[in-house]
């Protein structure tokens, strides 16, 4: 059985999608962007992103681990350069990891993104693209900044598919579009 939901229509340069709405509060709902097994979608991005992103002469691209792990992998490719995941769970494997804490709008609890001490050694000295596929509260590229910063990076730019919310907010990211929150009442 199929559940009709309301949905909301976006363009990602170019390559059309009806986001489904998604109720997090009571009477609030956000357009729910899925990338994850969306070929199409993520290549799109990842070429327009780029093409943003080259005056900042990037070295690595960093994102936390979520649906916009392809994103970051995609984008890695057509800058050329590499990208580094911030995981959710410490792994034995990680040896000293940087660690720092996040709340995320649609998980709705804390959360403690990993960096793996090999990657530490990625990030030292480098000009540092941190990729979301969705930007909402901001807290996933506070935590995601301060890790790159105890790692000795340099964050030079912030860029995701979608800001979402107040867009005043969110002059400094590079980003393909905008998503409003939708409220009832």
């Amino acid at each position: 059985m199929t559940h009709q939901h309301d949905v909301y229509p976006v363009d990602v340069a170019g390559i059309r999608r009806n986001l489904t709405l998604f109720e997090v509060a009571p009477g609030v709902r956000i357009a729910i962007l899925n990338i994850l097994g969306d070929t199409e979608l993520v290549q799109a991005a990842a070429k327009a992103l780029a093409e943003k992103l080259r005056p900042s002469q990037v070295d690595v691209i960093v994102t936390a681990e979520a649906k916009s792990i392809p994103l970051a992998y995609a984008l890695a490719v057509e800058m050329n350069c590499p990208w580094v995941v911030l995981r959710k769970n410490y792994k034995p494997y990680m040896g000293e990891a940087l660690q720092a804490e996040t709340l995320s709008i649609t998980t709705g609890k804390p959360q403690t993104l990993y960096l793996d001490e090999k990657d530490s050694l990625v990030l030292k000295g480098k000009r540092i693209a941190l990729v979301d596929d969705v930007i909402s509260t901001g807290s996933t590229l506070q935590s995601m900044d301060n890790i790159v910063s105890q790692a000795g990076g340099s964050v030079v730019a912030q860029a995701a598919v979608f800001t979402e919310g107040d867009r005043s907010q969110w002059q400094d990211i590079i980003a393909l579009g905008h998503l409003p929150v939708f409220t009832s009442g």
